[in-house]
């Protein structure tokens, strides 16, 4: 409970200060969104009143109270692009969004941990070289590239796909879900390597503990041993990281949405900057960091309850 509730001051209080961030930094960035709302022929007398409308001519410290105190109660304010509640539009994209993160996320757990098993319990030295090789290559590779390459081949070459071509879910859910599989599978591939690198060390650590050599003077064969002893342990910091990917696969589709031009929050983030839609920027962010970090405590519950040696 102690650590529950320490953990939970620190989210509240990290919390805060991303909100505080997100606000502040539009305030020293130059520029005025009412020269992007009015266009730049607008006269001072018009600029000056959409200023006070929006009520971009009050303190800051006041308005950063009145915008924190509204974005608890689920007000995240008006669009000044779109001229929509911010709400309204995240509920829009934000579907999208989190149908990517779904998929990418399955896709990592679905094909890291049978390949980082069998990677941890190779006994043929030159397959463990290659594959060590193939997962240093696919790290290393960041998943816009894949993005990009899967575009030009699957649907500049091949015609598999149209690329900007989006098929919304309501309208055909296979369509969507098979448009969804090459994003989804750029953002998960380098985190496949990256769980197998890590279960792949875990299960080689586990299989040099005496509790092996102890389960080997009584007979069991060394399938039994792996998945009946050393699985069970090798997978405690696995657990953690596949939740703490979760996160990364959210942020991550920020890049990846323009890549295949998939209209979620990670698109409407990069428009909203560039219209300088300070309310949509920062309600993203904000929900954004909430998400990073709910995710990571909850990992940290999770891998406290799953060692015992963190309990001791």
């Amino acid at each position: 409970m102690k650590l529950v509730l320490k953990k939970t001051a620190s989210l509240i209080i990290t919390l805060f200060i991303v909100s505080l961030l997100a606000f502040l930094a539009f305030q020293i960035i130059p520029g005025d969104p009412t020269t992007k709302i009015l266009g730049t022929n607008a006269s001072a007398q018009k600029a000056e009143a959409l200023r006070e409308q929006l009520g971009l001519n009050r303190p800051v410290t006041e308005r950063y109270l009145d915008w924190l105190v509204s974005f608890l109660q689920g007000d995240f304010g008006t669009s000044y692009s779109y001229l929509r509640p911010v709400s309204s539009l995240l509920a829009d994209k934000l579907p999208v969004t989190a149908l990517l993160t779904l998929l990418s996320f399955a896709l990592t757990a679905l094909l890291s941990i049978p390949l980082g098993i069998a990677s941890g319990s190779m006994r043929s030295q030159a397959a463990d070289h290659l594959a060590v090789i193939t997962d240093q290559i696919i790290m290393a590779i960041p998943p816009f590239f894949f993005g990009i390459i899967s575009c030009y081949v699957f649907g500049v070459v091949l015609k598999w796909f149209l690329p900007g071509n989006y098929i919304p879910l309501s309208e055909n859910a296979a369509g969507c879900m098979g448009y969804l599989l090459l994003p989804a599978l750029s953002l998960a591939l380098p985190r496949i390597a990256m769980t197998v690198r890590m279960l792949r060390g875990s299960i080689r650590d586990e299989l040099t503990e005496n509790y092996v050599l102890t389960a080997k003077s009584r007979g069991l064969s060394r399938r039994e041993i792996l998945l009946r002893h050393v699985l069970r342990n090798a997978m405690i910091p696995v657990v953690t990281f596949l939740a703490v990917s979760a996160a990364e696969i959210m942020t991550g589709t920020i890049i990846i949405e323009q890549v295949f031009t998939i209209p979620g929050i990670g698109r409407l983030l990069v428009s909203s900057i560039g219209n300088r839609d300070y309310p949509v920027v920062q309600a993203i962010v904000v929900l954004l960091a909430a998400w990073i970090m709910i995710v990571n405590f909850l990992a940290d519950l999770v891998n406290h309850w799953m060692d015992p040696r963190l309990r001791s």
